[in-house]
């Protein structure tokens, strides 16, 4: 054998070699880096469905949940607190939902999939605030009309028990429901669409 048969041989095994720990080195540099592209566990969670389990959620009572950084409110209306709801229309900016600030299944008197159940995000269509829960009929601090709602003391926005804004409030819009589903009688998943179980 010749000394250039040799030779070849010797390339084509080092080049095989060189080749071999060349992908494996690649390997090991691309996984960290394209893993950096994957969103972090924090932000996978911030927009992660939630589980609210309103089991034990008395009648008139309100459960807080925290999605995607904002709060929801879950209210289980009480019979006379529904019955409210149309004797306000004529008060309200825009009592028949007619602006898309809920899921197509929650356009209705009662904004919400269950009559009872009323979902929302607490936070105020004017600028942002959390308004607070006033179930309460009519305190003289609230002016005429009010048969329990939110109201917002920053800048005096008020909504119903269906969170339809009334009239004169700075706030331009109903409060926004959030996409959710019941998956039983006494568990809601806030963040996905769906109906009632």
């Amino acid at each position: 054998m010749s000394a250039q048969g040799v030779d070849k041989n010797r390339r084509r095994v080092l080049i095989a070699a060189t080749s071999v720990v060349g992908a494996v080195g690649a390997g090991y540099v691309a996984v960290p880096f394209l893993s950096y592209w994957n969103p972090s566990a924090k932000a996978r969670a911030a927009g992660a469905p939630v589980e609210a389990d309103i089991g034990k959620l008395e009648p008139g009572a309100l459960l807080r949940v925290k999605w995607r950084g904002k709060p929801v409110w879950i209210v289980s209306r009480t019979e006379p607190m529904l019955a409210s709801l149309p004797e306000l229309n004529a008060s309200l900016t825009d009592p028949n939902s007619t602006v898309p600030q809920q899921p197509a299944y929650c356009q209705n008197e009662q904004r919400s999939i269950k009559p009872q159940y009323f979902v929302a995000i607490g936070i105020c269509t004017h600028l942002g605030c959390s308004p607070t829960y006033r179930p309460d009929v009519a305190p003289d601090d609230l002016g005429p009309k009010w048969l329990g709602g939110f109201f917002c003391a920053c800048h005096g926005s008020r909504f119903d028990l269906a969170g339809r804004v009334f009239k004169g409030s700075p706030a331009p819009t109903n409060l926004v429901i959030p996409k959710h589903k019941f998956v039983s009688d006494s568990v809601i998943v806030v963040g996905e669409d769906g109906g009632a179980a």
